[in-house]
């Protein structure tokens, strides 16, 4: 086990949910904002759900398929 591990180990319930917000917001922080491109290709494809919901592959088909090609 880890130095750091042990140091977590020992942190009582409440300084561990602590730390665990404070590592969210770090991950929060530096995660890049959408360009205009992918924003507006986010917005054509939730337009295209929200015409015809029942247009979709399940998930489960789409992993399917992709361990097909491997």
């Amino acid at each position: 086990m880890s130095n750091l591990q042990q140091e977590i180990g020992a942190l009582s319930q409440a300084e561990t949910m602590d730390l665990l917000d404070m590592i969210w917001e770090s991950i929060e922080a530096d995660i890049p904002s959408l360009t205009a491109g992918q924003s507006l290709e986010l917005d054509f494809r939730v337009a295209r759900y929200q015409e015809n919901p029942s247009d979709v592959i399940p998930w489960e088909q789409v992993w399917a398929d992709l361990l097909k090609k491997q």
